[in-house]
């Protein structure tokens, strides 16, 4: 998914990593085109929370009565030096991207698109859904490895169960089960239903900070309550992460060792200094066609005939720090 803002924040991010207990981060609401866009719910970046691990990115939408919103609509842009997750509760995308990579993103089915190098994607809600719901996530990818040629994986997670709870891990190891989906850097994702009333202990990682973002319902992370469309960030240094559901309640569970590098993020471009960020998007503007109708190749690859998103214009000022 694209980043629809018309005036991008820059932000030039640090390590993460907190030594202070749960912080609960609130959304702030995006809208993804015109009149009848869909809204999305961002929790990352935040203003003092930028990185969760290598998670750097998490909109949260719906659900949405196609009917009234007309449903995702995301002509091709460009992503660099990032992978995107995309995980559905209701509703089906199409995906196509430059890569020749085309796929349906539907509910408990994850789609990890690798950008690397340059990629261009679409991401087009199909016919004959009345509702849309799920989380659009990105992963900084690391210096080692932000340059690697564009790539896409796609796996179904058995679903796991127990007393008052079901989960399915999309990424990385929780609850006895691995995810096969590559990553550059150790991740962590998964869904997790739980019902009015359920604790459950989570053995994870104690070098992984973490974030609980609350889809539906509500939880107590530690003494904190979190709100629906809320996101809990959990420091590094715990064994066991213990989730108190307040009613029925779904969540997402992000997780990774805090990143240790600096990077710059705007729009759909993850690099490391303004310069990288700026021949990016010159890299981008060069493929798109003089009467802005189309594509020709280049950095990004071709996707479809479609007319694609062009960039923002850049700030009068250097990108730096929030």
């Amino acid at each position: 998914m694209t980043n629809p803002e018309r005036h991008p924040a820059e932000m030039e991010m640090g390590p993460g990593g907190s030594d202070r207990g749960v912080e609960v981060i609130a959304p702030r609401e995006v809208p993804l085109g015109g009149p009848r866009a869909m809204h999305v719910r961002r929790t990352l970046p935040a203003r003092g929370r930028t990185l969760i691990g290598a998670w750097c990115f998490a909109d949260h939408y719906g659900p949405d009565p196609v009917a009234a919103t007309g449903g995702m609509s995301v002509a091709p842009h460009p992503h660099t030096g990032l992978q995107t997750v995309s995980w559905l509760f209701t509703g089906e995308i199409e995906h196509r991207d430059s890569a020749g990579n085309r796929a349906m993103v539907r509910p408990g089915e994850v789609n990890l698109m690798t950008g690397g190098h340059g990629i261009s994607h679409s991401e087009i809600s199909t016919a004959g859904i009345t509702e849309l719901h799920g989380v659009q996530l990105w992963v900084a990818l690391p210096e080692q490895s932000r340059d690697v040629a564009p790539g896409f994986s796609h796996h179904v997670p058995p679903e796991l169960a127990g007393a008052g709870w079901t989960a399915r891990v999309f990424l990385g190891s929780l609850l006895g089960h691995a995810s096969p989906v590559p990553t550059y850097t150790p991740l962590l994702g998964a869904e997790i239903a739980l019902a009015a009333g359920t604790t459950l202990a989570l053995d994870v990682d104690a070098t992984f900070e973490h974030g609980v973002l609350v889809d539906s319902g509500g939880v107590v992370v530690d003494d904190r309550e979190v709100e629906p469309a809320e996101l809990a960030y959990v420091p590094p240094g715990r064994e066991v992460l213990r989730v108190t559901a307040r009613g029925d309640t779904r969540v997402v569970l992000l997780g990774g060792p805090p990143f240790d590098e600096s990077i710059v993020m705007w729009w759909n471009f993850v690099g490391r200094t303004h310069e990288e960020i700026v021949g990016f998007r010159e890299a981008w503007q060069a493929q798109i066609t003089p009467d802005g109708s189309g594509v020709v190749d280049g950095r990004f690859g071709v996707v479809s005939d479609l007319p694609p998103i062009p960039a923002p214009a850049l700030p009068n000022a250097r990108l730096a720090s929030r």
